[in-house]
């Protein structure tokens, strides 16, 4: 049998709260210097970067010992290094920690706030953020929730653990449960339970729904009603990307603030947090299964179309 190739303990400490990148030399590789393939690794690195990083000894071995940029391409080296973390526009909004112990933390997360690190946004994550504020540089997230929803998220403080909690999500074992504000239709038949298959292409902002087995399934009841506006619990048995916007379009009563459906919109600028998507996840209940203990999590935020239509509309 094969042994799987054991990955080395990282020997660089997080920079706000955002780890290290970590390249591993591809066995098949024909460069003469471990420079020239970050050169062409990094493709979209600035003029001089990776050259900056090997004159500053900023890329290191497993030992924590600066490689040289003449350094021999070795197949199966790993090294470690940090990229230049560009600004980003912090998010204005205080993110609570519901929940703490030696094994979870559950946050309630704002709008506006990626949950892991990806693409543009880095340092303005809640992970980032968490690993910043309570010193637990191995925290990761078992979950992630949309950028532009809001509510509870979990976080796992163990490494060893992870398997265990995420293994709750794969197996449908969290019920989760949503708060979203959306137009009211009288003809609209609730609650109802609504199945489809959604496909989410890399690299294309929103997701549609084409003919198929259902992989998506979420209940829409609605909770109640002001004027043109409907308040809406959404309760999903699975988690497909963006399941619940696409549902709530589906039904003709798309989410307020929604820049993704029923039309794509040109992407908000940075720095823009007016009218953030009315959904929030409100609860979240397991079984712990490290610790046996039933949790139930309920997030105390409210959402701004419902309880000031007019201040949330800019009006």
């Amino acid at each position: 049998m094969r042994r799987k190739n054991r990955i080395p303990p990282t020997p660089l400490p997080q920079r706000e709260g955002v780890d290290p990148v970590r390249v591993r030399l591809p066995a098949d590789g024909g460069w003469p210097t471990v420079r020239e393939y970050l050169v062409g690794r990094l493709s979209g690195a600035a003029d001089g970067e990776v050259d900056a990083m090997f004159a500053a000894g900023e890329v290191v071995g497993a030992d924590g010992r600066a490689v040289a940029g003449d350094a021999a391409y070795v197949p199966g080296l790993y090294v470690w290094f940090h990229r230049e973390l560009p600004y980003e526009v912090p998010v204005p909004f205080p993110m609570t920690v519901v929940h703490r112990d030696e094994h979870i933390v559950v946050a309630d997360k704002p709008h506006f706030l990626a949950t892991t690190p990806r693409g543009s946004h880095v340092t303005q994550t809640a992970l980032a953020r968490l690993r910043r504020e309570l010193g637990i540089p191995g925290l990761g997230a078992a979950h992630r929730l949309d950028r532009l929803t809001a509510g509870l998220v979990l976080f796992l403080v163990r490494p060893a653990e992870r398997g265990a909690y995420q293994s709750l999500f794969g197996e449908r074992r969290v019920r989760k449960e949503y708060e979203a504000i959306a137009p009211y239709d009288p003809s609209l038949g609730l609650p109802r339970t609504v199945r489809s298959r959604i496909v989410k292409e890399r690299g294309v902002l929103a997701a549609y729904e084409v003919e198929g087995e259902p992989n998506a399934v979420s209940q829409v009841e609605l909770v109640e009603r002001e004027g043109a506006l409907g308040r809406y619990r959404l309760t999903p048995t699975t988690g497909q990307t963006h399941q619940l916007r696409v549902h709530m379009n589906t039904l003709g009563v798309p989410i307020l603030g929604d820049p993704l459906y029923p039309v794509v919109t040109a992407a908000v600028p940075a720095g823009d947090f007016r009218r953030p998507l009315q959904l929030l996840a409100r609860s979240l209940e397991f079984t712990d299964p490290v610790t046996g203990v039933e949790h139930r999590f309920r997030s105390t935020r409210t959402l701004g179309a419902w309880s000031s239509y007019r201040e949330w509309a800019g009006q």
